[in-house]
């Protein structure tokens, strides 16, 4: 069951870093894409490089605590989806910087519902 928690936590912490270097390549992009997703300015900053913490402690240290930071972070981004699916607005995604283009959809709350319980997976059996 560990190897099954080592993938996980890679995984999971792969994504965490594409995205989080996704949104710092983008510049200033990132914290407009974010605004239009309600998110404010000031939490906006921080999200890259806390991604950027998480996936490393994730992926080359195989901290414990980033299987729960993942899932912290994780829940916190798919309420931020959820909301604005339920208020009607579709902005871009953005979860990926301006790669990311699709609008917000069922398929990004599938996504991190995967995400998500790989980072369980890492949380519980890591």
């Amino acid at each position: 069951m560990q190897a099954v928690a080592i993938v996980s936590s890679i995984l999971v912490g792969a994504a965490l870093i594409a995205a989080g270097l996704f949104k710092l390549v983008d510049g200033p992009a990132w914290p407009r894409q974010a605004a239009d997703m309600g998110v404010p300015y000031t939490v906006a900053v921080v999200v890259p490089p806390v991604e950027l913490l998480i996936g490393a402690a994730s992926v080359v240290l195989l901290l414990p605590w980033a299987a729960y930071a993942a899932v912290v972070v994780l829940v916190a981004f798919t309420i931020v989806i959820v909301h604005r699916l339920l208020d009607g607005s579709r902005p871009p995604c953005a979860c990926f910087g301006s790669r990311s283009t699709r609008p917000l959809g069922p398929v990004h709350v599938a996504r991190n519902a995967g995400l998500l319980a790989l980072a369980a997976i890492a949380a519980i059996w890591g």
